[in-house]
Order: C-alpha cells, then sequence, then structure tokens
C-alpha cells in the first residue's frame, strides 16, 4: 500500500471512529471536550493528546512529573476525535505522545505513518497480541468482554459460552447491549472480523427480534442487570468491580461471566501509548510511556480502573480470570480500525 493509500485509509478508519463518538455515548475512559485543540502549547511542555478522560489519566501523568521532572501538558477528548485530529495536524502536530482508550485508533495512526518507533525494552514488556507488529504503539492496560448477569435470577451454570447462543428464547428481553458505546463497536468489528459480515448483521437482526435491550452506556447496563430489570448483559469486566468499590461486594447481585475462548464476546482489547514522529520530544516521550509501563505506572490502573495490568510483575487489583487464559477472536487488534463498516452495519440496523 502506497503512503498515499495509507492515508486515505486511516483518515476512512477515523472518520467512523469520529462518527462513533459523535452519535456515541463513551465509555467510563473517555470524555469529549468543546475545542480538543483550543490550547496553546506550554514552551517545552511533553504535549499529551489523551483519550483517556481527565478523572482516569490525570493522577498518573501527575505522577510521573514528580517522578521525572519532565512538564506535561494534556489535551483531552475523546479518542477518536484526538486520533482525527492528529490526522489533521500531520506533521505539524503538536502532540508528543497519544493515548488512546482503543487498538484501533493506534493502528490507524500507525497506518498513516504519524507514529514514531517505541524503544525496543518497552515494547518488549508487553506480550504481542497487545502491542503493535511494527512496534510504533504498545498496551497500557486492558479490558475484557464479559457477559455481566444478575446472580440471583440465572446460574451461571445456565449462561451461554457464547454471544451468539443469546438469541435463544431463553433469553427474550432479557440481554441489554449499548449499540453507541465504542467498546461495544470494537466487538462488533472483532465479531465481523472472525465470523464474517453476513453472520454478524445475522445475529444483530436476531438480537433485535429477541427483544434485546438498548442502553446508553456500559454503567446503565450493570445497573440494570444488578437491579434485575434484566438478566444479563453484554459489557467489559471493569464496570462491575467500580460498582463493588462505591457500595461494598455483599451489596451487589451482578457478576460477571467469561464466554469461551475464540468466541466474539471474550475480545480483550487495550488502553495504549504512541510517541508521534513529528514530536520534537522523543526521549522525554519516551520515559513517560516506559513510566507507563513500570511497576508504579501499572499498579496505579491496575488498582484505579481495575484493568488488566500488562506487565508481568504486576498483579490485578481484584479477583479477575488470568489474562493468560483470555483467549479472543483470532484477529489482530490492529484490524479494530475497521470500524465504518461496523458504523454502517447498526446503522441499517437503525441501533445508532
Amino acid at each position: 500500500m502506497t503512503a498515499r493509500r495509507r492515508v486515505r485509509a486511516a483518515a476512512l478508519s477515523l472518520a467512523g471512529l469520529l462518527a462513533a463518538t459523535t452519535l456515541a455515548a463513551c465509555s467510563s475512559s473517555s470524555t469529549a471536550t468543546d475545542d480538543v485543540a483550543s490550547q496553546p502549547s506550554a514552551a517545552g511542555s511533553l504535549v499529551v493528546y489523551s483519550g483517556r478522560s481527565e478523572e482516569l489519566v490525570a493522577p498518573v501523568l501527575e505522577a510521573f512529573e514528580k517522578a521525572s521532572g519532565v512538564d506535561v501538558e494534556v489535551r483531552y477528548g475523546s479518542t477518536a476525535e484526538m486520533a482525527a485530529q492528529l490526522l489533521e495536524e500531520g506533521a505539524g502536530s503538536p502532540a508528543d505522545v497519544y493515548f488512546s482508550q482503543d487498538a484501533g485508533a493506534l493502528q490507524a495512526l500507525e497506518d498513516a505513518a504519524l507514529l514514531a518507533p517505541l524503544s525496543a525494552e518497552s515494547v518488549g514488556l508487553v506480550d504481542d497480541v497487545y502491542r503493535s507488529a511494527e512496534g510504533r504503539w504498545v498496551g497500557i492496560s486492558g479490558r475484557a468482554r464479559v457477559l455481566t448477569y444478575n446472580a440471583e435470577l440465572v446460574p451461571e451454570s445456565q449462561l451461554p459460552d457464547s454471544v451468539l447462543d443469546l438469541t435463544g428464547p431463553e433469553w427474550e428481553g432479557q440481554v441489554g447491549w449499548a449499540p453507541t458505546n465504542a467498546s461495544f463497536q470494537a466487538f462488533i468489528t472483532a465479531m465481523r472480523l472472525s465470523q464474517g459480515d453476513a453472520a454478524t448483521e445475522k445475529w444483530i437482526a436476531d438480537m433485535v427480534a429477541n427483544g434485546v435491550r438498548a442502553f446508553e452506556s456500559n454503567s446503565e447496563i450493570r445497573e440494570a442487570v444488578d437491579a434485575g430489570t434484566i438478566k444479563a448483559g453484554l459489557s467489559n469486566h471493569y464496570y462491575l468491580y467500580e460498582k463493588i468499590a462505591e457500595v461494598g461486594e455483599s451489596s451487589v447481585k451482578a457478576a460477571n461471566h467469561y464466554l469461551a475462548a475464540g468466541d466474539p464476546g471474550s475480545l480483550v482489547n487495550v488502553a495504549g501509548a504512541a510517541i508521534l514522529a513529528s514530536s520534537q520530544r522523543q526521549a522525554q516521550a519516551q520515559q513517560l510511556v516506559d513510566y507507563l509501563l513500570s511497576p508504579e505506572g501499572q499498579t496505579y490502573f491496575a488498582e484505579t480502573t481495575f484493568e488488566y495490568p500488562l506487565v508481568d510483575g504486576v498483579e490485578p487489583a481484584v479477583q479477575l480470570r488470568p489474562l493468560a487464559d483470555l483467549r479472543g477472536p483470532a484477529i489482530s487488534l490492529g484490524d479494530l480500525s475497521d470500524l465504518a463498516a461496523t458504523q454502517e452495519m447498526l446503522s441499517k440496523a437503525g441501533l445508532i
């Protein structure tokens, strides 16, 4: 693929990503701003474009500042907005580091030749499943797709091994999903890539016919499941632990069910970081990436967001199924950049 075609392909992917966040209620790890590039860069500061929210990311970036002495300026927006901004700015971007909530957006920027190589040492800390094959982006934390269910309404022994089985009569009107959510759309993209467009389109239609309940966010799904409004919902693993941390385990009726290895519903996506090829502060940018992959950085995400740490030696803060035991569909996370067809499919079904 020529450089011009790579940029065009990336632009199409990012157009889909931007449409997703314009239409979508973003997950708890992203937030939008009125103008993602309205603030001038502070002289000498390391500029981070963050698709993760200020609430989640600011503490760990402040810890990096104290540990390194490097001043950091952060511009917050949704992952798609920031990626689209970087594509528009090109080599003239003031950004040094891009911190994304999604592997697909990182790969789209790599395909547009906007990312610099990361150090082999830092990239090598993370399993190759969760990083760029070319070493230009690396996963920082992982999140698993799960079926969150009400343990008082349905025993785990009666839960399906595959999302494909949620179309049965026993689940009529009892399952929730969040079609406008970015994580859901990444899951649908993974299903398209692993099962094919025809099978995915049929599954969506069958779910709709079976009375699936649409919610604006994973948090709303969790609350509906916990209240018994529905028996189960498609979500990310950490939303349950946010609820437990808030009210205590004894007060929570919801639980997580991991689907079978290879199933589209077993996707493990990552939040990740990359250095812009145009950055004039690549040494300091690499310091930040190294910090996010350090025991301090990994512990922060394990304990604060209840995500999976991706570096050996750091354990999750809660009882999670081991990351090594989770095997998602046989796709590359970078292929999740192919979001435009997913948007079209969901729009055709009247879901977005």
